[in-house]
């Protein structure tokens, strides 16, 4: 199947998943759109770039059984409780084991950053930020201290210094 058909799909069983939950929704749309961009930027190979935006859409699914679980959905919970929703999704939509376990591993990893053991964990966790950042309104200080210890892809690193930390004059 096509990327684009696929990403689709699983786009909108993650938007009846969430559904009523506008702001998670969006969430994880500007995360899969700073994934996809940066992972095209960064010349990820087509099954990486598969992998990446699939996790990219799904990573935040542990929110939702977390709080009913726990009443709470931390970053660790998020990650606990992630991976059975997601495997189960995944496989409905087709992805074949080895697929399917990587982005569980991705989506029970995202608030983990070291060791960051692939591309497409990498370019996951710089698309969370930047839409985190903006979302969680973080101080410019904030976001350069993460952009020198956590960032590594030149894209991720320019998008976050546009966003956040160039001045520039309107014209």
């Amino acid at each position: 199947m096509e990327l684009q058909a696929l990403i689709d799909r699983l786009t909108m069983a993650m938007i009846d998943f969430d559904k009523g939950d506008t702001m998670r929704i969006q969430h994880f749309l500007k995360v899969h759109r700073f994934a996809q961009l940066i992972g095209h930027s960064e010349h990820l190979d087509d099954h990486t770039q598969m992998i990446l935006e699939s996790a990219a859409v799904v990573h935040d699914i542990g929110i939702h059984p977390a709080e009913a679980k726990y009443g709470n959905c931390n970053g660790k919970l998020q990650e606990q409780e992630g991976p059975a929703p997601a495997r189960k999704m995944l496989t409905e939509l087709g992805y074949n084991s080895d697929d399917t376990e990587r982005i569980c591993y991705l989506i029970a990893h995202h608030h983990t950053y070291h060791p960051i053991d692939g591309m497409d964990y990498q370019i996951l966790v710089e698309a969370d930020f930047l839409v985190n950042f903006f979302e969680d309104n973080i101080p410019a200080n904030s976001v350069a201290y993460t952009l020198n210890k956590i960032f590594k892809t030149a894209t991720g690193k320019k998008i976050a210094e546009l966003m956040f930390l160039e001045k520039y004059e309107k014209p």
